[in-house]
């Protein structure tokens, strides 16, 4: 009988620890699950971004679409190059489609004497992605008629764009926010980020419930 209860309680043992080994791997699968519809959201985000600019150069004249094209372009040029500091360029192409303008987005660079022009989420990663969409948005508020007031709003802005840029970023939105005369509202994990506004604060949970405090600059 002994021997049996031992047996028992080595194989309990051996199944209690399979469970909670296969109980680890779900929960590291569910993990992966919701960062994948995290980036899925976000990508949604930046499509109806692209979406909702493309609509805005459809609804204008053509005199004053090619007025907006330009400004556009040039905004998010001066962003990109401001932050990577290179010779990258936002350009974009209207064209007829089924009787509606179309808008097309493109970033080109110059190597040599040979100019590289792809589609930007196909240019150096997630990095440039994320600063066009930033820079877009700006464009957006700015360009839109009639002109769309109250803050510029943010949810991790910049994820994807490495840490030897990220000062860059911080100084375009302090510098975009004064000339602009425009609030951002911000939310991000990055604390170069975070250390350019007026006022921060920290939200932190204990157990269920979130703790805010707010956040004195040294």
């Amino acid at each position: 009988m002994i021997h049996d209860y031992e047996e028992l309680e080595k194989h309990i043992s051996k199944v209690s620890h399979f469970i909670s080994k296969e109980q680890g791997k779900r929960e590291k699968i569910l993990e992966q699950i919701g960062e994948i519809e995290k980036s899925i959201i976000d990508i949604q985000n930046k499509i109806d971004l692209l979406e909702k600019v493309s609509i805005l150069l459809q609804k204008t004249s053509e005199y004053a679409r090619n007025q907006a094209k330009v400004q556009i372009e040039s905004l998010v040029t001066n962003c990109l190059q401001y932050i990577f500091e290179n010779n990258i360029e936002f350009e974009i192409e209207i064209e007829e489609l089924y009787g509606k303008p179309n808008a097309e987005f493109y970033v080109t660079t110059k190597v040599d004497d040979t100019i590289i022009k792809t589609k930007p989420e196909q240019s150096r990663g997630g990095g440039v992605v994320d600063i066009i969409s930033l820079a877009l948005r700006i464009a957006f508020l700015q360009v839109h008629k009639p002109k769309i007031e109250g803050p510029l709003i943010l949810d991790e802005p910049a994820k994807h764009v490495s840490e030897d840029y990220i000062f860059n970023v911080a100084d375009f939105l302090k510098r975009t926010s004064e000339m602009f005369e425009r609030q951002i509202i911000m939310v991000t994990h990055n604390n170069h980020l975070a250390s350019i506004g007026t006022n921060a604060y920290r939200v932190t949970m204990k157990g269920t419930e979130s703790h805010v405090e707010k956040i004195t600059p040294d």
